[in-house]
């Protein structure tokens, strides 16, 4: 193998890696937008069905979650914005892991048409499975916004 042959195969793990944070971010900004919609079927499509939630109250299952999601919609609420910054990847070394960290702007109508504002911190981890990544694990974190 000559030099440049190394120097390309030296290389290719940082390209496989810089593909996979680029593929997590555009999951990361459909995600979100899913969310924003109240697109549900869309938006829980990119959990695991073996996920853990972290909120504020404590461990959350997905059949709870959807539950409240669903009802939330049913009776007239929703979400009405969700904005994304600040939103970093991390890849781990086999190209199959990927931690998304970022802060989301939210604005959220409940049943009876009270508004709540709020700015969050999330953390999602993204697994590669059988071709398709799914989030296994999300943690928000959320504080009332002026």
């Amino acid at each position: 193998m000559g030099a440049p042959s190394l120097l390309l195969w030296a290389l290719l793990p940082a390209t496989q890696a810089a593909n996979v944070e680029k593929e997590i971010e555009d999951k990361v900004i459909v995600f979100n937008r899913a969310y924003e919609r109240n697109e549900l079927e869309e938006y829980f499509s990119h959990y695991a069905d073996d996920l853990t939630l972290w909120f504020e109250s404590g461990r959350v299952s997905l059949p709870e979650y959807k539950k409240s999601w669903y009802q939330l919609i049913e009776n007239g609420g929703g979400v009405e914005k969700n904005q994304v910054s600040d939103l970093r990847v991390q890849v781990g070394p086999s190209n199959d892991t990927a931690i998304a960290t970022y802060v989301v702007e939210v604005v959220t109508r409940g049943a009876d048409g009270t508004r709540t504002s709020e700015r969050a911190w999330e953390t999602d981890i993204w697994f590669k499975r059988e071709g398709q990544w799914k989030i296994v694990h999300l943690h928000y974190n959320s504080r009332e916004a002026p």
